[in-house]
């Protein structure tokens, strides 16, 4: 899958994805920095998935017309230990294939799902 780290993400994380094969760019790196809009717009350009744990996504998301091939994926869930990364996000994000178009929250022990403007 295509994804944008925000740069609140992980970096541990983002190495567990890439080495899952999974194409991943990370804001921290490719353009730190970035407003909230900056980095949905690039994500809906670029067609990739939004990682993040910041909030204010949810009614950017609601406000936006993201394409189907966009989405994003709210963690709202405690930040982990480093060693810990893999198995509390990327592995729950790797367990689906169907992001894309997308508004998701993963929280402890559940995922939740919308199109995004609902």
């Amino acid at each position: 899958m295509r994804f944008l780290a925000d740069e609140n993400f992980p970096g541990a994380a983002v190495v567990a994805l890439r080495a899952a094969g999974n194409d991943v760019v990370w804001i921290r790196t490719a353009a730190p920095g970035s407003s909230d809009p900056e980095v949905l717009t690039l994500a809906a350009r670029d067609e990739r998935v939004l990682l993040t744990f910041d909030k204010d996504f949810g009614e950017l998301a609601k406000a936006s017309v993201l394409p189907a091939t966009c989405g994003v994926i709210l963690l709202r869930v405690p930040a982990p230990r480093p060693n810990d990364v893999r198995l509390q996000l990327a592995d729950v994000i790797m367990t689906r294939d169907d992001w894309a178009g997308h508004f998701s929250v993963i929280e402890p022990g559940r995922v939740r799902m919308r199109p995004p403007g609902k």
